[in-house]
């Protein structure tokens, strides 16, 4: 059986442009290769597109771009025509594409932006489609929905740059500190402000503001945050729970990816009734939010073993050592199973005709 070629999206014009490299290095290493011929298409920082063809540890080392093996491309939105159009200097030749799978993190490449246009050519998309995954990355209009679905969320206030100050101080001091204060729409904690008092407030809002044009200020949940693995698009299996414990302040950018003080317990350190309750939490949101393929849901468990909901992370990272890999190789699948399971989610109807 020929196999499929799978383009691999990495990159991008995002401020986690770097995660992005170390995750898409690990699925393209990872892919069955008897299944699948990975095609990298790799996204500057500056949003120029190319082909990549060079070694792949250039990719984590994020010298690809100087690589000659570099061809200006661009997914060609002809619905239906699955191509990859390469500009050959004055040639304009094409790669034949049976699956897309987008493995960028942040704005524009998990927002739902990347995802249109491959959705809008007609090619099987490896992952969650344009409205999960933009509803996903709004922590407000997220944290909406999950209500509406019977989930506990954090009290919030969200606005945009014109905004009524004495209403946020209002809601601050009346929710009580400390508080977070995020970008709507942001990854991996960037912009993201403890704020233990009031005096810090202004500032915390104003680096916010660096990231997203909308702002929301939440209270701190008490107890810790737990995560959870889910794949699927109508069956649904989850990994296990995992539990992140802090020595201090709060899981930002250095201890997601350095994890200098914190440490990830899997399975989390909970007896079986809450992790089968976190599980089966993590699939409600997952439905509310109409994700399919994969995601992480993200949540806090108070105390008193209250379920409160975090986020979704639509592309979680993808390295073997990433906490989604993690929480499902803890239930019994390896990084490569996974990444099977989830392609085949996608492009299984091409494979089933022997295409």
């Amino acid at each position: 059986m020929e196999r499929l070629k799978i383009a691999v999206f990495f990159g991008g014009y995002s401020s986690e442009y770097s995660v992005s490299l170390e995750s898409a290095y690990s699925v393209i290493c990872n892919l069955n290769p008897a299944k699948y011929e990975p095609v990298p298409v790799g996204i500057t920082e500056q949003g120029k597109w190319y082909y990549y063809g060079g070694e792949l540890n250039k990719i984590k080392e994020d010298s690809w771009q100087q690589d000659k093996a570099c061809v200006p491309a661009a997914l060609s939105p002809d619905r239906g025509a699955g191509k990859l159009l390469l500009f050959q200097g004055d040639r304009v030749d094409s790669l034949k594409i049976d699956g897309a799978f987008p493995v960028m993190h942040g704005r524009n490449g998990e927002d739902g932006t990347i995802q249109g246009l491959i959705q809008l050519a007609g090619i099987p998309l490896v992952g969650c489609n344009v409205l999960a995954s933009s509803l996903c990355m709004d922590k407000d209009r997220a944290h909406k929905l999950a209500e509406l679905a019977g989930i506990r969320v954090p009290k919030a206030i969200t606005f945009g740059e014109v905004y009524d100050l004495h209403e946020v101080v209002e809601f601050a001091d009346l929710t009580g500190y400390p508080l977070f204060v995020k970008p709507v729409k942001a990854g991996s904690s960037y912009g993201i402000t403890r704020v233990p008092d009031r005096a810090n407030l202004m500032e915390a809002i104003r680096y916010a503001f660096r990231y997203d044009d909308e702002v929301i200020v939440e209270e701190a949940i008490p107890g810790f945050e737990v995560g959870c693995a889910v794949l699927g698009n109508d069956d649904l299996i989850t990994g296990e729970v995992d539990e992140i414990e802090l020595a201090g302040g709060f899981f930002d950018f250095t201890e997601k990816y350095t994890l200098k003080t914190s440490a990830i317990h899997v399975p989390a350190r909970v007896d079986k009734e809450t992790s089968d309750r976190l599980k089966q939490t993590a699939k409600t949101l997952y439905r509310a939010m109409g994700c399919s393929g994969f995601a992480r849901v993200d949540m806090f468990l108070t105390p008193d073993r209250q379920i409160v909901f975090n986020e979704i992370n639509t592309i979680p990272g993808f390295t073997e050592h990433s906490r989604y890999p993690g929480m499902m190789k803890a239930a019994g699948y390896s990084f490569s199973e996974v990444l099977d399971r989830v392609v085949e989610l996608a492009v299984g109807g091409k494979r089933k005709q022997g295409i």
